[in-house]
């Protein structure tokens, strides 16, 4: 698939900021497009809020939108669910397209991909609902080890994730984990520094901003620190020396064109304290942009406001293209050679 990005013209453009929605992040989501409203605002731009829980997205060509700033998190709006709806109502939107959403969303499948293409990730494996008996679970330990991270692989924010030290914690953990997900991904816990790289752009001409180190208190960058609490402390530039800097963002980059994102993101990585490796952990393709969220911190480091970062954004807004479509016939053309 190609992207067609249409000229953003300022004077008349209607933009719609997405958000909401119906996911387990919708209080999030309304923190950062409102945050992302503004910006666009006060840059000129014709933004209105649209909630797409309230309303059916047909209003969108109703009311003659002509852009969508995807400011959706989760489940119907990270997972390339509101994405193709867009593209079928023709309709260009911020950030990745449909199966780099989806796939992006999908822990695991992010993982096989990166791994398919020789990029370092934490060792992991998956428990299926169809088994989630003690035995299972002591299987994964013995081979993955402990501690190890438990996720619903379809959901963001840290939403139902735990450590597990031993059996008794990993089902605690796993208990957890089932009430978000159907499957559930176990990743060997690598302990070091938390790191977080954002990108902007696509293919050859992506770019990578500055790399933010995060400190949360005892290593807990949950939900609740994440975005409610001034307790974690981010360091931006990152303090890695120059070499390794460069090397995470190098990999982010490697790691965000495998998934074929595209206009922005941000990938979550672990530093390991022992090797100085980076490992990858996830691909982000609609990141917070509330007052806590670190795209727009490392845009700030990097000479750029959060309203010029949101503005940028918005204007590599895309449809995807199939390759050979310019080709396809019209009904007239098939008429003439009928």
């Amino acid at each position: 698939m190609s992207t067609v990005t249409p000229a953003f013209n300022l004077q008349s453009a209607k933009v719609a900021v997405l958000m909401g929605g119906r996911s387990m992040e919708r209080d999030i989501s309304m923190l950062s497009g409102t945050g992302v409203l503004n910006a666009l605002k006060q840059k000129g731009v014709n933004a209105h809020e649209f909630d797409p829980a309230k309303r059916p997205l047909q209003a969108l060509v109703d009311q003659h939108f002509t852009h969508a700033f995807i400011s959706l998190h989760g489940r119907y709006g990270e997972d390339g669910t509101v994405q193709g709806a867009l593209e079928l109502l023709g309709i260009p939107y911020t950030g990745s397209g449909v199966m780099s959403s989806a796939l992006s969303m999908d822990k695991v499948a992010t993982k096989r991909i990166w791994l398919s293409h020789q990029l370092r990730t934490a060792e992991f494996e998956v428990l299926s609902a169809e088994d989630l008996s003690l035995d299972a679970l002591k299987g994964v330990a013995k081979r993955v080890g402990y501690p190890l991270m438990v996720k619903p692989p379809h959901e963001g924010s840290s939403i139902g994730v735990s450590k597990a030290h031993d059996l008794a914690s990993f089902e605690v953990a796993v208990n957890l984990a089932k009430q978000y997900d159907r499957d559930i991904l176990c990743e060997r816990f690598i302990l070091g520094k938390e790191l977080t790289c954002p990108i902007l752009g696509e293919g050859a001409g992506a770019k990578a901003l500055p790399v933010v180190r995060i400190q949360a208190p005892e290593g807990a960058y949950d939900y609740q620190n994440k975005y409610f609490t001034d307790l974690v402390q981010y360091q931006c530039p990152s303090g890695l020396h120059g070499q390794l800097d460069e090397h995470v963002q190098e990999l982010s980059l490697k790691a965000y064109r495998a998934l074929g994102c595209r206009g922005w993101g941000r990938l979550d990585l672990i530093l390991d304290e022992q090797t100085l490796e980076p490992y990858l952990l996830e691909m982000n393709t609609s990141p917070g942009m509330t007052s806590h969220s670190l795209v727009p911190m490392s845009a700030k480091t990097s000479g750029m406001s959060y309203e010029d970062l949101c503005l940028e954004i918005l204007m590599a807004a895309t449809l995807t293209k199939p390759y050979g479509e310019k080709n396809r016939p019209t009904d007239s053309t098939q008429k003439e050679h009928a």
